[in-house]
């Protein structure tokens, strides 16, 4: 049941708890990347291993990535103001402890209990704003603001990062602590009441969260070590088949059960389908830039913790610039035409971060990428969001949301895992050998971009063909069709394109 009203204005409450949602979300994705720059402090400090600093960053995807079904089902059932409050009180904790430890063991699990917590603070948030603003453009318009927030979160995380790391380490972690207290204080507050969900005959699909949740755990666990111990040792090809076995019975459990946790039957729905394949392309190929970019102009150039702060920020001031703009854009052209801007965007950047070298200049070399990437991501993250929960019931769209999230978080850590095994297999070779292996990395990224572009526009081609079949076998008489440049025609009161017999303006489109 949605609870804003069909006005465009809304009310102080309604602005309210779309800016604690906002706030959340912000903090989830900040945690993802802001701990990068403050590694090298964290490994002096706690005296780390390699092995054991990676686990740092991996802890924390490992329960983000893994649990983001399992979070999105239990808003569903359990109640989403209810989860959303719940893991966001858990996140702060965790935020506090995890800045106070002197230990590393201690340090790599508040980490994955925060992951944890993101996990269904995500999905809970983001199915709260999709039952809570009516489909069209009042949700356009509040997922764009939202999802904007959640890209300038992990674009900012490095600015920031850099800039508390000149401080002290433990300010990367403390920072989120009183952000998500004033977020939770605000949001027992400011999230309606929602009607207690509806239990009978909703079973929790105990066997598919177990098989599905290990299934995650097992394949982000793979990738991230796969690294230390060879991506063709016995342990990584054995867990890669455990992997499929748990997949594989986790479809088998779907497809039987009366309940289950993914109705598989949402990814008829190509918008969703498509989204979640361009879900894991966005993210896994801009996580992957983003670590290599840091150590290139860290351990190549030389530059400080303050001065990549600096070098990041054009990217984060785009996102951050078009979190008010994303709504009407998104209503104006849809969301897939902004993607196939966005995604040719983000292969022009890492083009043009192939021309790296030993001494690359700034202004000419480094910040055309940090520019074409801050469009790639301010386009397409919120139009991704936009679609995975675009046309789904509202009792489902906890399931839209977590699918959604998974596939942006998987992508990142698959993603990361194999740009990480290319860029260390430069070793000690010196300044070209390593070029070389950026070179190579940067390779792979625009690769996996490249997957983004190419499902989106099959994508928008196949959507073109369905409606002019639709438009052919429903066809509307008599009215006039527009001169060339003047856009689509619509018929008088309805705004449906008369060639497309679609909602004028559909996101989408």
């Amino acid at each position: 049941m949605t609870t804003a009203t069909t006005t465009t204005r809304w009310s102080p409450r309604l602005w309210g708890t779309l800016v604690v949602l906002c706030a959340a979300l912000f903090l989830d994705a900040l945690d993802v990347s802001m701990v990068g720059v403050a590694l090298p402090s964290i490994r002096t400090d706690l005296n780390l291993s390699t092995t054991s600093l990676q686990w740092v960053v991996s802890g924390y995807v490992l329960g983000y990535g893994g649990l983001l079904l399992l979070g999105g089902r239990a808003a569903d059932l359990l109640g989403r103001r209810r989860v959303f409050l719940a893991a966001l009180a858990v996140f702060a904790v965790a935020s506090l402890l995890g800045g106070l430890v002197d230990d590393g063991g201690l340090l790599i699990a508040t980490r994955f209990v925060k992951g944890v917590a993101a996990a269904f603070t995500a999905p809970a948030g983001l199915s709260i704003i999709t039952t809570t603003f009516p489909e069209g453009h009042q949700r356009n318009r509040a997922l764009s603001i939202y999802t904007t927030c959640g890209a300038s979160g992990f674009s900012l995380g490095l600015v920031l990062s850099g800039l508390l790391t000149e401080v002290g380490w433990r300010w990367t972690f403390l920072l989120p602590f009183p952000l998500a207290l004033l977020a939770l204080a605000a949001g027992s507050r400011l999230i309606p009441r929602q009607e207690r969900p509806q239990r009978e005959g909703r079973g929790y699909d105990l066997l598919g969260a177990v098989t599905a949740t290990g299934g995650l755990l097992l394949l982000v666990y793979t990738v991230t070590q796969a690294q230390g111990v060879g991506w063709g040792s016995a342990r990584t090809v054995l867990s890669l088949v455990g992997v499929a076995a748990l997949f594989a019975a986790f479809v088998a459990v779907e497809q039987r059960t009366a309940h289950p946790l993914v109705r598989l039957g949402i990814f008829r729905n190509g918008l969703v389908a498509r989204a979640n394949i361009g879900a894991l392309a966005c993210f896994g190929a801009y996580v992957g830039f983003q670590f290599i970019a840091t150590l290139y102009l860290q351990s190549l150039l030389g530059w400080s913790a303050l001065e990549m702060a600096m070098g990041f920020l054009p990217a984060g001031v785009l996102v951050v610039a078009s979190a008010t703009r994303m709504g009407a854009l998104v209503d104006r052209f849809g969301t897939t035409k902004l993607m196939l801007v966005g995604f040719p965007a983000a292969l022009l950047g890492y083009a043009n971060f192939l021309r790296i070298g030993p001494h690359s200049d700034y202004l000419t070399v480094i910040l055309p990428s940090m520019v074409l990437l801050g469009i790639h991501f301010a386009l397409v993250f919120p139009s991704l969001n936009i679609q995975a929960t675009d046309g789904v019931a509202d009792d489902e769209q906890g399931l839209a949301s977590g699918l959604v999230n998974t596939s942006f978080q998987i992508g990142g850590a698959v993603v990361l895992a194999v740009v990480t095994a290319v860029v260390t297999s430069g070793g000690s070779g010196g300044v070209h050998a390593q070029l070389s292996a950026d070179h190579r990395a940067v390779g792979v990224v625009a690769g996996v971009a490249l997957l983004g572009l190419l499902v989106t526009a099959l994508g928008a081609v196949q959507d073109r063909r369905t409606a002019r079949a639709t438009a052919a076998a429903h066809p509307v008489p008599d009215y006039p069709v527009p001169a060339p440049g003047a856009g689509p025609a619509t018929a008088p009161g309805t705004g449906v394109d008369v060639l497309d017999g679609a909602p004028a303006g559909s996101a989408a489109e």
